[in-house]
C-alpha cells in the first residue's frame, strides 16, 4: 500500500497563501495590461475596424493586404536599415568607452558619470536637441563643418542622409549599454590576463584571447536588446521627421501609429503589430540559435 503523503503544515499553507497574495498584483497587472491587450489586438487584427465603427470580421484580410501595401515594405526596409546600422555602431562605441572607463585613471567616477549623463536626458528633449544639431542653417554640426572648411549637409532633411544621421544620433544614448559592458569587463578574471602576459602577449593578445571571448555573453545580451529596441524606434520619426523626407524615415512603429491614430484603422494597425511581434520573435530565435557558435559561457564550459 502506498503511503499517503503528509499534508502541508499550517505554517506552509499560510506561507503559500501569502505568497499568492503578494504575487497577485503582478499577475493581475500582466493579465490586464499585457496578456489581455495582446489577445484583444489579435482579435482586432482579424477585423476591419475603424474607431467609432463596428468591427467587421475579415479573417486574414488585413494580413494579405499588408503584402500589397508599399508603405508596409517601405517601413520595414527603413527599420531594417536603421537596425543594421545603429546596433553595431552602438555596440562598438559603448564597448570601446567601457574599456576606457575600466582603466585605473584619476577621476574615474567623474568620467563614468559624464559618459552616462546623456542617457538621463528625457527622450523628447533628446530629440529636440538633435533637431538643433542637425539644422542645416544654424545647427551645431554644420557650424563646426563650416569652421573646419568642410561642406555642410542637409542631414535629416535629405532623403539619402536621413537614416544615416539618425544612426549617428543613436550613439548619444549608449550609456545603458556601456554600463552593462563595464560590469562584464569587471567580471573578467585577472589571472587570465596575467597568464597571457607571462606568455609574452601584449595588449592586443589580451583583448583577443581573453577580453573578447569572456565578454561574448554580454555582447550577445546587448545585441538582442539592441535589435529588439531598434525595431521599435519611434520618437525620431514622430518628432523629428514625421516619416520624411519622402518616407525615408517611415519606421515601422511610426507607420503603425499613423494607421491606428491618424487613419483610425485599428484592425489594420493590430495586424501590423502582430507582424512586428512575429518578426522580432523570429530574429530573436535566430540570434539564440546562432549564439551557440560564438558565445562562450565559462561555467558551462561550452559554447
Amino acid at each position: 500500500m502506498p503511503m499517503n503523503k503528509p499534508g502541508l503544515s499550517g505554517q506552509r499553507r499560510l506561507e503559500r497563501r501569502w505568497g499568492v497574495l503578494m504575487a497577485l498584483p503582478a499577475i493581475l497587472g500582466f493579465v490586464i495590461f499585457t496578456a489581455g491587450p495582446m489577445v484583444a489586438s489579435f482579435v482586432f487584427s482579424l477585423t476591419d475596424w475603424q474607431v467609432g465603427g463596428t468591427p467587421e470580421f475579415v479573417g486574414l484580410g488585413n494580413y494579405t493586404e499588408l503584402a500589397r501595401d508599399e508603405l508596409f515594405w517601405t517601413s520595414l526596409s527603413a527599420t531594417t536599415y536603421y537596425t543594421l546600422g545603429a546596433v553595431p555602431l552602438v555596440l562598438i562605441v559603448s564597448f570601446a568607452v567601457a574599456m576606457l572607463l575600466n582603466q585605473k585613471v584619476r577621476g574615474l567616477p567623474v568620467w563614468r558619470t559624464i559618459f552616462y549623463l546623456p542617457t538621463l536626458v528625457p527622450a523628447i528633449a533628446n530629440v529636440v536637441l538633435w533637431i538643433w544639431i542637425f539644422n542645416p542653417d544654424f545647427g551645431l554640426l554644420n557650424s563646426l563643418l563650416r569652421q573646419a572648411g568642410l561642406p555642410a549637409g542637409q542631414w535629416i532633411y535629405d532623403e539619402s542622409m536621413a537614416i544615416p544621421s539618425l544612426i549617428v544620433m543613436s550613439t548619444w544614448g549608449f550609456g545603458n549599454t556601456m554600463v552593462i559592458f563595464l560590469a562584464g569587463l569587471q567580471g573578467v578574471p585577472r589571472h587570465l590576463y596575467e597568464a597571457v602576459s607571462i606568455d609574452g602577449g601584449g595588449a592586443w593578445r589580451r583583448f583577443w584571447h581573453v577580453t573578447l571571448p569572456m565578454m561574448t555573453p554580454t555582447i550577445f545580451y546587448n545585441l538582442v536588446v539592441g535589435v529588439v529596441g531598434t525595431f521599435q524606434v519611434f520618437n525620431q520619426a514622430y518628432v523629428m521627421t514625421e516619416g520624411g523626407p519622402n518616407n525615408a524615415t517611415l519606421f515601422y512603429v511610426y507607420y503603425l501609429f499613423r494607421m491606428a491614430f491618424r487613419e483610425s484603422e485599428m484592425g489594420y494597425a493590430s495586424a501590423l503589430a502582430w507582424v512586428l511581434f512575429m518578426i522580432i520573435v523570429v530574429i530573436t530565435f535566430l540570434l539564440f540559435r546562432n549564439a551557440r557558435r560564438w558565445v562562450y559561457y565559462e561555467m558551462a564550459g561550452a559554447r
